[in-house]
């Protein structure tokens, strides 16, 4: 089995084959078209109508957490739609807001360096226009999600790896990091990094986000910090109890994000960008809008931003209601987020709780997010397991490979379904894994 084509936001696609003539179309887009053992199950199941328990659920709306009817119309009803007034960086207003909410974490952003697109996957695509061009790399975590891979290739670059490791909690490798970035073979010109991780959920630590300073500024390597799930930290530590501190708090070692002030209060020494965005921050993917903000040493922001200033007014793809909507959006995603944080404890604290310690499988420590990733006996390939699972149990789950876990056998649980799907799930797989 070969991975599918990995969308975050339509799940496992069906890819039908269909042969053209070499070298009609670009060689960015030279990947299988074929469908891969578990897409082609899933949609013969789908036929049958059998209800399947889905732990790949990613999109809230779908997991029963939606704003009140109406709330969303009433947001996006403003005078102001029947102007048109673009702006490079975006309106004023939206950029406003968006600095003001990074307040409710303590950050201080200026609304000057924030950039606002249509969704993160425009943002790397921005980003990497303006740092990289063709045929040059860009350094992503492994484990991670594997759209990285799609994102880099559609603007003509290489995605090359850098390990994770797991110790009792994820950490960098910051060794083999400082080889890949000193790598002979041609210089990275970006690091991406997931802060929490998806789908390990492990945090960046302060003295990991002063390593990576030290690293890129020395190597001349932007850092890419994806945040998007930066809300949802306070994920139970090792013991399984709801509500505790995240496993690297309870170490004196909080997560920070990249717009942390550095230890010692000196300024950051490379050039570094902060993705967010309303589709995780606020539950609200439906609504189209996301930024970057630009930090570091104020020449290197300075001149960053005057050419994504350029490259965004070539676009100008983010849409005038959602950016008068953007303060009205946030404050609504207030109450959202907090019913996917009490949703995602639910769930791993259910998941904790089923997995006890005499249990053959191991639920891998996590500081955030919204996965949870399950180590079990490696006895049968992942495909294997995979497809039992969802040919005579009726569940569907990633395996641990989709996302270059570096070894087997590990499954993938979004923690966003409902409480009852989720714990009859965990149920089966349990009994599927280790017998009655």
């Amino acid at each position: 089995m070969h991975k599918p084509f990995p969308d975050r936001k339509t799940g496992i696609p069906e890819r039908r084959g269909r042969r053209y003539p070499a070298g009609m179309f670009s060689g960015r887009l030279d990947w299988s078209a074929s469908p891969n053992a578990l897409a082609r199950l899933l949609a013969a199941r789908r036929l049958e109508g059998k209800p399947l328990l889905d732990l790949t659920e990613s999109n809230p709306t779908r997991a029963g957490i939606a704003p009140p009817a109406g709330t969303i119309a009433a947001a996006l009803d403003d005078p102001g739609l029947a102007r048109y007034e673009p702006g490079a960086r975006g309106l004023p207003g939206a950029r406003a807001a968006i600095a003001s909410d990074y307040g409710r974490r303590g950050l201080a952003v200026g609304e000057d360096r924030i950039v606002l697109t249509a969704g993160t996957s425009e943002a790397y695509g921005l980003l990497f226009k303006l740092l990289a061009d063709p045929g040059d790399a860009v350094l992503v975590p492994r484990p991670g999600y594997p759209l990285f891979e799609n994102l880099a290739s559609l603007e003509g670059l290489r995605a090359r790896p850098y390990p994770l490791r797991y110790a009792g909690r994820w950490e960098i490798d910051l060794d083999a990091l400082e080889r890949a970035i000193g790598d002979r073979g041609g210089r990275p010109r970006a690091l991406l990094l997931v802060n929490p991780n998806n789908p390990t959920g492990g945090a960046l630590t302060a003295p990991e986000r002063d390593a990576l300073d030290e690293l890129c500024a020395a190597g001349e390597v932007a850092i890419v910090s994806d945040e998007v799930f930066f809300d949802y930290l306070d994920a139970p530590d090792a013991t399984g109890e709801t509500g505790a501190r995240s496993g690297i708090e309870a170490r004196g070692r909080p997560p920070v994000s990249l717009l942390s002030p550095p230890a010692g209060g000196s300024p950051a020494r490379s050039l570094g960008f902060t993705l967010g965005g309303l589709s995780k921050s606020c539950a609200l993917p439906q609504m189209k809008l996301a930024w970057i903000v630009a930090g570091g040493p104020e020449d290197r922001v300075a001149a960053a931003l005057e050419r994504l200033d350029w490259i965004a007014d070539t676009y100008l793809t983010v849409s005038t209601p959602v950016q008068l909507a953007a303060e009205r959006l946030l404050a609504i995603g207030a109450d959202l987020r907090e019913e996917v944080r009490r949703r995602v404890l639910d769930n791993r604290s259910a998941l904790r709780g089923a997995v006890g310690p005499r249990s053959s499988c191991e639920v891998l420590a996590s500081d955030g997010g919204w996965y949870a990733v399950l180590r079990v006996p490696a006895v049968q390939p992942e495909d294997d397991l995979v497809l039992r699972l969802l040919r005579e149990d009726d569940v569907l789950v990633h395996p641990g490979y989709f996302f270059d876990f570096p070894e087997e056998a590990y499954l993938i649980l979004s923690l966003l379904p409902e409480p009852a799907i989720f714990r009859e799930a965990v149920r089966r797989i349990l009994a599927r894994v280790e017998g009655p």
